[in-house]
């Protein structure tokens, strides 16, 4: 039986060590008056050891996250857990419902928080999933894609200037760390603020599953949890990916509207004034040409073949040792077993 001792409350139904409950976090009632709640997980190990909170979908087209815990709740590694794992699959349900980024409310909730109890949808979302969830934990993954249209090579935003959030950060295992400022309004802002430390990782496009950021993302976080001491260490590999820091990213953005023929890929290195893509009218004749203004590696594209004057296309990432991302990239896929979930 499990100890009746260090209850976790969530939702009015509290577990003991030694626990696992699925638990729907009642968020409102649709125009039909069918109530809709948020799904959390929770899974607490019978050894003490720190609680992790796992969030997906607080955009609600972007997926990715949704598969990555769905593949981490349902793998044997959990029967090892130390601490206790808070999963929510689905933050944003009504933009999930909807294929949409934001609320019906048409508020991002990543800008939103801490939110409050009696304000508009997002904020008493943004509340309650504030006090319900990450005020609980020491630290959080919270799982993102690029935007609809847009991609974003495996990476994690964090606030590195923080040694623990940085050693976490490593851990994870992706090639490139970006140091985020935070943000108003964000999730990550309103964790520092209780004392949570937070990684946030990117990768991939909204409303698209991508079957190599599900998999670094679902092992990122293993190697997380391995660091926290919540799950045992693995076997070790001969190669691990030694991650760069990049203190600041830039956009290129569209001199004219038209049609764009791209010339670079995402995560490639490109150096000051390379031609990234060309833009052309609807004759073929070119109108102008992209150019970066920085040398760094493409961390994130636009997708669609179309583009208005002033669009951001290009999202370039600034290192000082771009050969160490460029092998780390082609080491990921690697790296990274056929099967995660077993």
């Amino acid at each position: 039986m499990p100890q009746r001792k260090n209850g976790l409350t969530i939702a009015g139904e509290t577990l003991y060590p030694g626990e696992t409950r699925k638990i729907e976090l009642p968020v409102g009632r649709l125009y039909t008056d069918a109530s809709l709640s948020m799904p959390v997980y929770v899974r607490r190990g019978k050894k003490p050891g720190p609680t992790l909170f796992l969030s997906a979908a607080i955009h609600g087209d972007e997926i990715n996250g949704i598969e990555i815990i769905q593949r981490l709740i349902n793998s044997r590694r959990l029967q090892h857990l130390r601490g206790t794992l808070i999963a929510v699959p689905v933050v944003n349900v009504y933009g999930v419902i909807n294929h949409s980024r934001y609320l019906p409310d048409r508020r991002d909730l990543n800008r939103s928080f801490p939110g409050s109890e009696k304000g508009s949808l997002a904020a008493r979302m943004a509340h309650l999933f504030l006090q319900e969830i990450v005020s609980h934990c020491d630290y959080g993954i919270d799982f993102h894609t690029g935007a609809i249209h847009r991609s974003n090579l495996p990476q994690i935003r964090a606030n590195l200037d923080d040694d623990e959030t940085a050693e976490l950060a490593r851990a994870f295992g992706v090639p490139v760390l970006l140091n985020a400022n935070l943000r108003d309004g964000s999730l990550r802002e309103s964790a520092r603020d209780l004392g949570v430390r937070i990684l946030l990782y990117e990768a991939g496009e909204a409303l698209r599953y991508d079957e190599l950021c599900i998999r670094a993302g679902e092992q990122g976080t293993i190697n997380v949890m391995r660091s926290l001491g919540m799950l045992p260490k693995g076997r070790s590999r001969k190669q691990q990916i030694e991650p760069v820091t990049a203190r600041t990213s830039s956009w290129a953005r569209a001199t004219e509207s038209g049609f764009v023929r791209d010339k670079k890929q995402l995560g490639d290195y490109v150096q000051k004034d390379e031609i990234l893509a060309t833009i052309h009218d609807p004759y073929g004749a070119v109108l102008d040409e992209v150019r970066s203004r920085y040398e760094g590696i493409i961390i994130g594209k636009q997708n669609i073949p179309l583009v208005q004057e002033g669009e951001a296309m290009f999202h370039i990432a600034l290192f000082r040792q771009p050969d160490d991302v460029v092998e780390g990239i082609e080491q990921l896929q690697d790296l990274l077993p056929d099967e995660m979930s077993g």
